[in-house]
């Protein structure tokens, strides 16, 4: 699959084109559009064609790959270590961004539509028989502050990648991961070792415990973030990762910092994970133990209703920096890990 996907971008009610002579913006409603790009401002109506007005030199396009524009089971007596690495702050200091500054401003700006139809709302009530007539002009209204909110909550970026770096990228976007799928994928958020022989007991003879919530795969990049390449993402509940052209974006919750792949080292190792929760389908069955068991690996009869689990075999994608970043995920099949951080390492 290519990674360069559109000319033309949307954003509320404004829409950004490229061309080979620059960046154009131009906004308006079905059959009436003004705009502005490389030939001037215009004026278009249906059926009466575009009139230019004023002048306009091309932009310099920018080569290389830079933008043309702005579970685990709780037990008594294990201690949980958080999964968390250098804080999002940290890494922004180290790395300053005129990217993140635009996506972490516009990620912090509130809609105001909502509140705007709730009012107009409850007035009409109060209205009432003269609703319709508040009503009417309202909805224009609600809909301009809605594409208005959209657009101030969009960050804009054109990119142009051509020769190596496409190839690389290209092939980051069209590794296993993105394309073929994988079932299921894991965040790690805390992992504890279990020191006891009661503590390995009780939990099917594990040596650690691992707690995790449900992660995902897509090309979707960060919502505020507007571009025209697909982004391959890693998405998790407080974290997510976006891989740009140039750049790594790490999310962890409302914040936002971005490393070069220079920084960045993945690699990736089989887990074998003792599922407590029914198996993906895609995942390699290489065993069974026991909810309970002895010092032999049987079951202790000492304890009822005790289950029969499988061992599954999955893959774990580990990325750090040397500025302390730490992030694990673990992915139902191994390939796909495997995969992913060879496209990673690539990018370097």
């Amino acid at each position: 699959m290519g990674f360069y996907l559109r000319t033309s971008l949307k954003a509320g009610p404004f829409r950004f084109n490229l061309s080979p002579s620059g960046v154009g913006i131009s906004a308006g409603v079905p059959g009436f559009r003004v705009g502005t790009g490389p030939r001037g401002n215009y004026i278009r109506v249906a059926g009466a064609g575009t009139t230019y007005f004023g002048g306009g030199s091309p932009s310099p396009s920018s080569g290389g790959s830079r933008p043309t524009m702005p579970p685990a089971a709780p037990d008594s007596g294990v201690v949980m270590q958080e999964i968390v690495g250098t804080p999002v702050q940290q890494l922004v200091a180290a790395h300053p961004s005129d990217l993140i500054a635009q996506i972490q401003t516009a990620a912090s700006r509130r809609h105001i539509w909502p509140w705007v139809a709730a009012a107009l709302l409850i007035l009409a009530l109060l209205a009432a028989p003269y609703s319709l007539v508040l009503f009417m002009p309202a909805v224009p209204v609600v809909w301009w502050l809605r594409q208005r909110d959209i657009a101030r909550k969009s960050v804009v970026v054109f990119y142009q990648v051509e020769d190596a770096p496409a190839a690389k990228y290209d092939h980051f976007a069209g590794s296993s991961g993105f394309v073929s799928g994988v079932e299921r994928v894991w965040q790690a958020e805390a992992e504890g070792a279990l020191h006891t022989a009661y503590q390995r007991k009780v939990n099917a003879g594990a040596g650690t415990l691992v707690r995790r919530s449900l992660g995902s795969l897509d090309l979707a990049g960060p919502p505020v973030l507007v571009t025209n390449i697909a982004v391959p993402s890693v998405h998790g509940k407080e974290r997510s990762l976006y891989f740009l052209p140039d750049r790594v974006i790490v999310r962890h919750g409302s914040q936002y910092a971005d490393l070069p792949y220079a920084a960045i080292n993945a690699r990736m190792e089989q887990q074998r994970f003792v599922e407590t929760q029914a198996p993906p389908s895609d995942a390699q069955c290489v065993g069974t133990t026991w909810q309970y068991t002895n010092k032999s690996g049987g079951p202790d009869r000492r304890f009822k209703d005790n289950r029969q689990l499988p061992i599954m075999l999955y893959g774990r994608l580990t990325l750090t920096t040397p500025q302390g970043l730490l992030m694990i995920w673990d992915f139902s099949r191994p390939d796909v890990a495997a995969s992913l951080a060879n496209a990673v390492n690539r990018m370097r």
